[in-house]
């Protein structure tokens, strides 16, 4: 099915959408736009979406949901300390940031300030990515002896610090506040090592 050319555009049409969303937010994407720029027809969006602009929306959050979380898990498995490990994420959040010219953000922040307590299929999306962010990092913890109270805060503490500087990273152009954060995050871990 993979391979089939519908499954093919039906790809297309939710990594166009999700980066647009990226870069855009939720309300400044069109479906012409996503159509153009999935090389798709409008007919073939509405065909794989006929729920329309919220149903590509909630498909490219949840795309943009499973991108991050492998970015994240791979940065995860680079060391086997988690503070090393949350450091080198940060690091490589910081690179991906630069090298897209400083545009490819969070891939869901945009949009979730946009949509929150007025697109509830989109807002349940982007709540179950941040879960899901959160929960890799905590399990992450936990597989390193990490009590799971403690895992539980402290991956909603990496998870929302990280935002915080991805944002703060891309609007001023710099890597620094990146590598900042995972620096005292790392601290933060080290300090509830027994």
């Amino acid at each position: 099915m993979a391979n089939t050319p519908q499954a093919g555009t039906r790809e297309r049409i939710v990594r166009a959408a999700s980066l647009l969303m990226q870069r855009q937010g939720y309300e400044g994407t069109g479906i012409k736009q996503v159509a153009q720029e999935a090389k798709a027809t409008l007919g073939s969006v509405y065909h794989f979406f006929p729920g329309g602009k919220q149903a590509v929306g909630v498909a490219a959050v949840q795309h943009a949901d499973q991108e991050f979380a492998d970015l994240l898990s791979a940065s995860l498995s680079t060391e086997a300390d988690p503070a090393k490990a949350i450091a080198a994420c940060a690091r490589e959040l910081a690179r991906h940031l630069r090298e897209s010219g400083w545009t490819d953000g969070c891939p869901i922040s945009a949009t979730a300030l946009e949509t929150t307590g007025r697109v509830p299929d989109i807002e349940q999306a982007v709540a179950q990515a941040f879960q899901h962010w959160r929960d890799l990092v905590a399990t992450t913890l936990r597989e390193a002896s990490f009590p799971q109270n403690d895992a539980h805060d402290l991956a909603i503490t990496v998870i929302s610090t990280l935002e915080g500087a991805e944002l703060t990273a891309q609007v001023s152009k710099s890597e620094t506040p990146l590598t900042v954060a995972g620096e005292h995050l790392a601290r933060l871990i080290n300090s509830y090592k027994g």
